[in-house]
């Protein structure tokens, strides 16, 4: 496969000239720019879409910023931001952070050294470039997904997080149940701590005080799920729904429950959020929120796209807010008595 070597090579010029003119080109003659260009066509190297990024300046890559690809909730959002990307031509470069702020930061460098032109953000982190905006240089385009401070402006794409934690409490208390229990995700993501407040307005809109008690924390994983439920069952076992922060947490929880012997709707109810794909098929099928996971990406995608070829447009305090709906299936009933162990 042919390299910036061989283009610098067939070209006639330096291997620095070739990286200065893919990194900017306006400092390079235009007779220059035109054999690189002419070398990358006869080498087929990224035929067209390099040469068209040099008379751009851009490089038609966008990052996404995951802190990993374990969980059915990213992995999804990527596709919809795939999705937008391949039918503009763009290219999605996944960029996973593990948490580590250093790791975003280099992600970040690449906009600056044109390997990318943006960056779409899924964390709870935010690169030093947020927090120290630049004074002589205009911020890179960054869109933020789900996740974000609320006192940090991006344009960013979410849900309602609050709303919809407060839409499945009350379905709960509508079928009677009074003593509803949660287990969150980690408390220090800004989405874990919507959704807690939003389980804490369903329960005072319900007119059901909160018991701290039965409120345990989770990383929304499958074990954190098992292992919150049977924590909330050795401490309390009155109470007779739990709301799960996501779905992944609730079929954790539906696991310790059939271990105790505690039959779901029967003897307790429980509910998810985000309505992945494997919700409807556990056993039994979870009622959860509905939050439009693919659609956020494509949204995010777009906002992307709007902020490279807008960017005077695209305020940075644009925001997107999809819907969300309550999908009621099997795992939640009205309440009645447990039957003893």
């Amino acid at each position: 496969m042919a390299n910036i070597k061989d283009i610098a090579r067939v070209a006639g010029v330096s291997v620095a000239t070739v990286s200065r003119a893919l990194s900017t080109p306006s400092l390079v003659r235009p007779a220059t720019i035109e054999r690189i260009e002419a070398a990358i066509a006869d080498l087929n190297y990224e035929p067209n879409h390099l040469a068209a990024g040099l008379r751009r300046q851009r490089s038609d890559n966008v990052i996404v910023a995951v802190p990993s690809i374990f969980n059915p909730f990213t992995s999804a959002f990527v596709e919809g931001i795939e999705n937008v990307a391949r039918a503009n031509k763009m290219r999605v470069l996944l960029g996973i952070t593990e948490g580590d702020i250093d790791t975003l930061n280099k992600y970040v460098s690449m906009i600056a050294g044109k390997q990318a032109d943006g960056m779409i953000l899924l964390e709870k982190s935010l690169p030093d470039i947020v927090r120290n905006p630049p004074t002589k240089s205009k911020m890179p385009p960054l869109v933020a997904a789900c996740e974000y401070p609320p006192d940090i402006t991006l344009p960013r794409v979410r849900t309602d997080d609050h709303e919809a934690s407060a839409l499945v409490v009350g379905h709960l208390a509508e079928l009677g149940h009074t003593r509803i229990a949660a287990i969150t995700g980690p408390l220090d993501q800004f989405m874990s701590k919507d959704r807690l407040s939003g389980y804490k307005l369903g329960l005072l809109r319900a007119r059901i005080e909160v018991d701290e008690a039965i409120i345990a924390t989770g990383d929304f994983s499958l074990q954190s799920g098992y292992d919150a439920m049977l924590r909330l069952l050795d401490a309390d076992p009155q109470f007779t729904a739990v709301t799960c922060a996501n779905d992944e947490m609730a079929l954790g929880a539906l696991s310790a429950l059939q271990q105790r012997g505690i039959s779901v709707p029967d003897e307790m109810s429980v509910t998810g959020f985000d309505d992945l794909r494997f919700g409807a098929f556990s056993s039994p099928p979870l009622t959860t929120v509905h939050i439009p996971t693919v659609e956020i990406g494509e949204a995010a995608m777009r906002l992307m796209l709007d902020s490279l070829l807008q960017p005077d447009q695209v305020s940075a305090s644009r925001e997107v807010i999809l819907p969300h709906r309550l999908i009621v299936r099997k795992s939640t009933a009205a309440p009645k008595k447990r039957r003893k162990a």
